[in-house]
């Protein structure tokens, strides 16, 4: 049991919320490409 890469000898130093970390991925990313989104369809119509 002095083996390190052992699962059961792995304590965790803060709690995971795994559905709160994916949704937060998701919103921060459909953010940024929002964001995107509305340059690219400002730039489109400046150029017109």
């Amino acid at each position: 049991m002095n083996d390190p890469k052992h699962p059961e000898l792995h304590v965790y130093e803060e709690q995971r919320d795994d559905l709160m970390d994916t949704a937060m991925g998701f919103g921060v990313f459909f953010g940024i490409l929002f964001v995107i989104a509305v340059v690219a369809t400002i730039i489109t119509i400046v150029v017109k």
